[in-house]
């Protein structure tokens, strides 16, 4: 049996988390089972594709391997047939996105770095491949993207990423890193919106 690569399960739970948190929303918002699959398919992919493209990984990931799509599908499949379950949890879309948050920003970053980009151009692709996915979920349901709003939302990506480059000059484990990437990631943005943190803000003209 083949063992599939850190890299790779990562990046296959983010497009399902992601995807599960695109479906949710459609739920939320009452469409049918196609806006559902469109949403899901959309916060799935997109930032993982981004990420691809910037890297000149082409075709991206999404496409060249099938279990991206099913795991985009089968997200949705949870969302239309497992939403009462999933309801339960107190705020579900904000919890999977921040999971989601923290697996892409996690692999978005350990991708670059393994491209041979240097620690900070890594950060930064790290960040676009957790954010883009929800801000082209949020802007399909003509949402301001969380990113641009009061809640921290970039800044838990870049945790997640600094984390990876840590744990890389260190020469530490991957797979440990990998999981303290995601764990602090997802922590730092459940609390800020639990407490109410926000980014700074420019100081309002008089």
């Amino acid at each position: 049996m083949q063992v599939l690569p850190l890299g790779l399960w990562l990046d296959l739970l983010g497009t399902f988390v992601f995807g599960l948190s695109g479906g949710m929303l459609a739920v939320r918002r009452e469409l049918d089972v196609f806006g559902i699959t469109v949403l899901a398919v959309a916060a799935a992919l997109a930032g993982g594709m981004l990420r691809d493209i910037a890297l000149g990984a082409t075709p991206p990931a999404a496409f060249a391997d099938g279990c991206y799509l099913v795991a985009a599908l089968g997200s949705a499949l949870c969302a239309f047939f497992g939403h009462r379950l999933i309801a339960r949890l107190n705020k579900p879309v904000m919890i999977l996105d921040a999971i989601g948050l923290g697996l892409f920003a996690v692999s978005g970053c350990g991708k670059a770095l393994s491209f041979g980009l240097d620690p900070l151009p890594a950060v930064v692709l790290g960040i676009l491949t957790a954010v883009g996915g929800g801000t082209v979920r949020d802007v399909l349901v003509a949402e301001v993207p969380r990113v641009l709003r009061e809640e921290v939302y970039a800044l838990a990506a870049l945790l997640g990423a600094l984390v990876v480059v840590l744990g890389a000059a260190l020469d530490l484990n991957e797979g440990w890193t990998a999981a303290a990437g995601v764990a602090a990631a997802a922590a730092f943005r459940i609390v800020s919106v639990w407490r109410g943190w926000q980014a700074p803000r420019a100081p309002r003209s008089r």
